[in-house]
């Protein structure tokens, strides 16, 4: 692995935070998440149309940009250190994904143009609020995490020469003003129970989609009704969904743990920034050695999750091994204590919750709730590199 940045990837950086620090102030933000869209639409026409964002790790045959996961990484690195509420992750680093690797030839050629070019956006459902489990970050996804064809869950059964899906998903990231939903649904009955992904448009009659109140409100999600709903099979009935999703998961993950790491460093630097500038008993409190340790060790946790983030994007772009719940953990773990010790040390206003301290702490504690905890994260990649077989340590 080539550590160093190329010219190409270094443009997508400059370029995208020149973009965001002017469209992306605590103002804006605020706004943006308080609209019925849950993000600026303006912002993501540009992010999209002029930049090409949702088409970069997309084949320049269904009119993406034919770059890596890596790019896409580096582009939600700079949206994450902006906290920037866009639909660019749960278009393109869940939906996007799983429909070039599962959907039929006529499937794609008729949505991932779209989707590159931000017309239209994408949603990842499913049910209950197991996203970390379907996409094989804190367990085996083979399970009965969409119902197993009991009750509960999202049940697919077939009619009028299609399917109809009966069910609710929880927690479902832009699902409220997702063009297209990617569902999980169970089908064939209890005995041959399976689950597979189908396509259900916005339009769709029986569908019923309310925005919910989440911790990160630029992070907004929705519940997802689907009462006998039409819906279209992405691709096969004999498709590997778990392994597609799995593979779509640590994808995602090293995507969202480079995004994380940018967020982290905004927050450090908010929190540097302030202690230069406050003062105590005459003299400015980044002088003291007690704060300089603890900043020390919050840029130190912040690297190091930088340097796991980036060979966790390589990685998934390249198919070298599957590392991205494990980047993502340690992710979380520093933007987490960023965001905490940033809160600490801005003091009296720090601890109000207006203050913009707070946007970093809540996008640390909504993305370990919907990805994580941390703790099952490290535990799933440990069961998975059979670390602890035998009770001893493998080396």
């Amino acid at each position: 692995m080539d550590a160093r940045l190329t010219a190409e990837q270094e443009e997508v950086r400059r370029t995208l935070r020149e973009v965001l620090v002017k469209r992306c102030g605590p103002d804006d933000l605020r706004a943006a998440a308080r609209s019925p869209e849950g993000h600026d639409r303006a912002l993501w026409e540009t992010l999209a149309q002029q930049l090409g964002l949702p088409g970069l790790a997309l084949p320049e045959r269904y009119g993406g940009i034919g770059c890596s996961v890596t790019e896409l990484a580096l582009a939600c690195e700079e949206s994450g250190r902006a906290l920037a509420p866009t639909p660019l992750f749960a278009t393109a680093a869940l939906a996007a994904p799983l429909i070039l690797a599962l959907g039929g030839e006529a499937q794609r050629a008729a949505l991932l143009p779209r989707l590159a070019s931000g017309e239209l956006t994408a949603a990842l459902a499913v049910p209950g609020a197991g996203l970390a489990t379907a996409l094989a970050l804190v367990d085996d996804n083979r399970g009965d995490w969409a119902g197993d064809g009991r009750a509960g869950g999202v049940q697919a059964r077939r009619a009028d020469g299609g399917w109809r899906l009966y069910g609710q998903a929880a927690q479902v990231l832009d699902g409220h003003s997702a063009g297209l939903l990617v569902v999980a649904a169970h089908t064939g009955g209890f005995a041959r129970s399976r689950t597979l992904l189908f396509l259900v448009r916005a339009e769709a009659a029986g569908m019923v989609r309310a925005r919910q109140t989440a911790l990160d409100a630029t992070r907004p999600q929705a519940r997802i009704e689907l009462r006998d709903v039409r819906a279209e099979l992405l691709g096969g009935e004999d498709a590997d969904v778990a392994a597609a999703l799995a593979a779509t998961g640590d994808a995602a993950a090293a995507v969202l743990a480079v995004e994380a790491v940018g967020a982290a460093d905004r927050a450090l630097e908010r929190t540097v920034e302030h202690v230069r500038t406050r003062e105590q008993f005459g003299r400015p409190i980044g002088s003291f050695q007690a704060v300089k340790h603890r900043l020390a060790d919050v840029y130190v946790g912040v690297r190091a999750a930088r340097s796991a983030a980036y060979y966790a994007a390589w990685a998934a772009g390249t198919g070298a091994e599957r590392v991205g719940g494990l980047a993502l953990a340690q992710a979380l773990e520093a933007l987490r204590t960023a965001a905490s010790e940033g809160i600490q040390l801005h003091g009296g206003i720090g601890f109000t919750w207006e203050h913009d301290a707070h946007l970093s702490f809540k996008r640390a504690a909504g993305d370990e709730l919907l990805f994580g905890p941390v703790h099952r994260l490290r535990a799933h990649a440990a069961d998975t590199a059979r670390l602890f077989d035998a009770g001893e340590v493998r080396v």
